[in-house]
């Protein structure tokens, strides 16, 4: 059976900016995929280039076994969610929502009836005679949504659907587009810049970084098993360690990822027991986090740290700025990362 979606050896080039690089990838039929980097890395590109609104400089986009490179948006079983929801202001939310069949002609009842299933499914089954200002941007979002599933796409395309969104009520949606995508069983393609979306409702993640992908594998591979620096700073906020830092507690030239809830506070005095490193440093920042607190320490050669513990912290409720400590971590705990 093949990809729902396949890059091969896809570029796009904006004049002398390479946006991106040679990018090979395939996402599964009923796959929910994030496409996960900060601003400029590729990602957003990579989602015009799936839906049609970019065409590839070299290399060939598939969907479902095809050579969609060239066709346009219109003839592609995709459809698209964005951020600012982009809804007719002139028409009710039934109307908005029906829209995409009004386009290729369905029959007025047809319209209707679909309009109303897809309300149901996002659960605004009593909101169709409401105009787009009168709701809220979690409702916005999710006539967005209706909108873009009524045609039935193979794949739905999400470019950082929930920015626009409070924490709380970003948070709920994360839930809900989860079991919405479990529900339907159709390929989802999320694009993000927030680690936490991504690592909470995708099935496997690309991290992207200067038009390439750096690492792709599962939240749980990406969290745990970054291959390179960037993904562990940029996955976690993973502590990097490397140079000659890292030599002198490993005895290997080689830089490796620690993660900050991985490290504990001991005082200068206290004895190191065997299987942990231990590094001596001065404490420069402390902040409450609630469940949690966070320091930020530098190490007697300059590198900053950062150690998170429970609160009330373990060992580390006396430690305040100015303070100097040992902070050590298991060595089985430490990813040694691939040379860039």
């Amino acid at each position: 059976m093949p990809s729902a979606i396949e890059f091969q050896h896809v570029s796009r080039q904006f004049g002398t900016l390479r946006a991106v690089d040679d990018v090979n990838l395939s996402v599964e039929a009923g796959e929910f995929f994030a496409l996960l980097g900060p601003s400029g890395s590729g990602k957003t590109t990579c989602l015009r280039l799936i839906a049609g609104f970019e065409q590839p400089s070299s290399g060939k986009v598939l969907l479902n076994g095809a050579d969609v490179t060239g066709v346009p948006p219109y003839d592609r079983n995709v459809n698209t969610v964005f951020q600012d929801y982009a809804l007719f202001p002139h028409m009710n939310v039934a109307e908005n929502v029906a829209y995409g069949l009004r386009v290729r002609g369905a029959p007025v009842e047809e319209q209707r009836q679909r309009a109303a299933e897809m309300l149901a499914l996002v659960q605004l089954e009593s909101f169709g005679d409401r105009a787009p200002t009168q709701l809220s941007g979690g409702q916005k979002q999710r006539v967005a949504l209706a909108r873009a599933l009524i045609n039935r796409p193979a794949v739905l395309l999400l470019d950082e659907p929930l920015g626009a969104l409070d924490l709380k009520l970003r948070e709920a949606m994360q839930i809900e587009l989860k079991n919405l995508q479990r529900k339907l069983k159709i390929t989802f393609v999320y694009v993000t810049h927030d680690q936490g979306e991504a690592l909470s409702m995708a099935d496997r993640v690309a991290v992207f970084d200067r038009g390439r992908i750096e690492q792709l594998d599962t939240p749980r591979g990406l969290y745990m098993r970054p291959r390179t620096a960037f993904v562990a700073r940029f996955v976690g906020g993973a502590n990097v360690i490397e140079d000659e830092l890292a030599r002198r507690l490993t005895g290997f030239a080689r830089s490796f990822a620690i993660r900050p809830e991985m490290m504990s506070f001991y005082s200068t005095t206290s004895t190191v027991t065997d299987g942990v490193i231990s590094c001596a440093a001065t404490v420069i920042d402390v902040q409450y986090h609630g469940a949690t607190s966070r320091w930020q320490v530098r190490t007697e050669d300059g590198s900053v740290l950062a150690v998170v513990r429970p609160e009330p912290g373990v060992r580390g409720d006396s430690y305040a700025v100015g303070n100097k400590v040992r902070i050590v971590w298991p060595r089985d705990q430490m990813v040694m990362l691939e040379r860039q």
